[in-house]
């Protein structure tokens, strides 16, 4: 009677298991995906380290950069542009086609940038920023963010496997009774 007993409460222990290894796995996967569709749908990405944009992009965000034209932006677009080694992202206040420059200001501040940005340094326009998931991001794509995303899912992994050894052991009991 123990035996049955124990047998019949043996099923929920793989269960769970299965169940916490499967959605350990997902997660990891889920932690990797902002990252690498947008890449794959041709956008660049990036993460905001000053407060130049807030309260629209606040410190923390990331964006995702789609290539444009220069001659294409508006006045109100918000593009990534390279300075020296740096991308930023301001508003367009002005688009001097003739020039082949765009006169940029950050929301925050209080007036334009003293430097209009020529056409070749522009990366694109803003498409769409995430509050707080570029810290994220920065996080998931560096080394230790990375070995914790392989650890993490190694342990889903190993819980399935763990599941697979319960289930093989209590079979090869019953079988022996």
């Amino acid at each position: 009677m123990q035996a049955a007993k124990a047998r019949k409460g043996g099923k929920l222990l793989p269960a769970l298991c299965n169940i916490f290894g499967t959605l350990i796995l997902l997660a990891a996967i889920a932690s990797c995906l902002p990252a690498v569709v947008p890449k794959l749908m041709g956008y660049e990405i990036y993460n905001v380290t000053s407060a130049s944009m807030e309260p629209k992009i606040p410190v923390g965000s990331v964006l995702y950069v789609e290539p444009v034209q220069p001659m294409d932006l508006v006045e109100g677009d918000v593009i990534a542009f390279m300075s020296g080694d740096t991308v930023i992202a301001h508003r367009v206040v002005k688009n001097q086609t003739v020039e082949g420059e765009i006169t940029t200001k950050g929301d925050a501040n209080a007036g334009e940038d003293m430097n209009a940005v020529p056409y070749e340094a522009v990366v694109g326009k803003v498409a769409m920023h995430f509050p707080f998931l570029g810290d994220l991001m920065a996080f998931f794509t560096g080394t230790v963010g990375k070995v914790y995303v392989i650890i993490f899912a190694a342990c889903g992994a190993m819980l399935n496997l763990l599941a697979g050894r319960i289930r093989e052991r209590r079979r090869a009991e019953a079988e022996q009774e």
